[in-house]
């Protein structure tokens, strides 16, 4: 139990260290004075929460180990360079989230207030990736105003390749179980990616345009609930208006009048988040459906290709091999919306499409003996 608990303590340390060296990049990478401010305080919040980590190592015995970023920080950093800092936004967001999860379960973390800091830092980070028109400075280039689209196609052509992939795998597995030959195996094959692309990117318009539609009719639901979150502390209630484009005096002042819980200055920040994150969720609904098809077809085609060179076993096993080899990459890229490690992910991904296929394929067997 004590080993346990000194690997959470480090294990936290280390990704508030994390964290505080990513926003120190972004810092440095962001060009808007505005927006590197809000970085570098964030980046000091952070380092604080690390320092809270570090006393408690030291209360432990433990020595405090030397520090060196993550790959995933140090990755992150480099898309931020290469594509700007909106790219890496949802994924920052997602990773905060995730601290304020964890954190909910460890009572030291609750008592230090970690947790709702958390959730402010994630706030501020979907509210700067969302404002992407923040009044610019004379003489400051402009940010990446395709950054979020980027995002959104992305997040959408790594769901449409995995789908793609996982569908027509377990597919294939279930035809070749059955002890179907060569030529029906890439007709299932070719119709499966067909059917399943049109789907995919007609499921991904519809989902993206009825969850902005929802999002917006939920403006009075959410103004209610937003009143309830009496925890806000008041330096990440200023970080949130900051972000928005506020100057740092006027978003003092914001703050405290939330805090006060002025009814009119908590609806104008409820429909600021619930309308412009709906906006956010899918920024062009085409765009994303056609990322979808295309994807989904080009990860469909995947567990298919060997089945045009080779047959029967050879042909399962190539095309088994291919295919969890790819959902392991994938896995990879979704580490960076999901806020896991992408180790985790890229084995958790071919944990479950090799399970998944491997139960097509005994139904596909045990059927094939029934019906033949």
């Amino acid at each position: 139990m004590e080993q346990r608990e000194q690997k959470r303590v480090l294990r936290n340390w280390k990704d508030e260290r994390d964290s505080a060296a990513l926003y120190e990049a972004l810092a440095t990478i962001e060009r808007n004075p505005r927006l590197c401010s809000i970085f570098t305080k964030l980046a000091a919040s952070e380092f604080e929460h690390s320092q809270f980590w570090a006393e408690r190592l030291r209360a432990q015995g433990q020595p405090l180990p030397g520090f060196r970023p993550s790959h995933r920080t140090r990755i992150m950093a480099g898309l931020a360079r290469r594509f700007g800092v909106a790219f890496v936004v949802p994924s920052i967001t997602a990773r905060e989230l995730a601290d304020r999860n964890r954190y909910s379960n460890q009572e030291d973390a609750k008592a230090a207030g970690l947790t709702e800091e958390e959730r402010g830092h994630a706030a501020v980070m979907r509210t700067i990736g969302i404002y992407d028109q923040i009044p610019r400075e004379a003489g400051v280039a402009p940010r990446n105003k395709g950054g979020n689209a980027l995002v959104n196609n992305l997040r959408a052509a790594i769901l449409g390749a995995t789908d793609g992939l996982a569908s027509n795998f377990c597919l294939l597995m279930g035809v070749a179980g059955g002890g179907a030959h060569t030529s029906t195996i890439l007709l299932t094959g070719v119709a499966g990616l067909v059917a399943g692309a049109c789907s995919m990117g007609l499921g991904e318009w519809l989902s993206v345009t009825n969850a902005r539609e929802m999002a917006k009719s939920q403006v009075d639901t959410d103004v209610d609930e937003i009143q309830a979150r009496s925890a806000w502390q008041h330096k990440e209630l200023v970080l949130l208006h900051e972000a928005k484009g506020m100057s740092e005096e006027d978003a003092k002042h914001a703050a405290e009048r939330i805090l006060a819980h002025d009814p009119g200055a908590i609806e104008s920040l409820t429909r600021d988040e619930v309308v412009f994150d709906a906006a956010h969720m899918g920024i062009n609904p085409s765009s994303a459906a056609a990322f979808s098809f295309f994807l989904f077809a080009a990860g469909a085609i995947v567990p298919l290709l060997p089945f045009f060179l080779a047959s029967a076993t050879p042909g399962i096993i190539a095309s088994a091999t291919l295919s969890l080899a790819a959902l392991f990459v994938l896995g990879l890229l979704t580490s960076f919306f999901n806020g896991r490690s992408p180790v985790f992910s890229g084995v958790r991904q071919v944990g479950i499409g090799a399970a998944a296929a491997l139960v097509t394929f005994l139904v596909g067997s045990i059927f094939g003996a029934v019906i033949s």
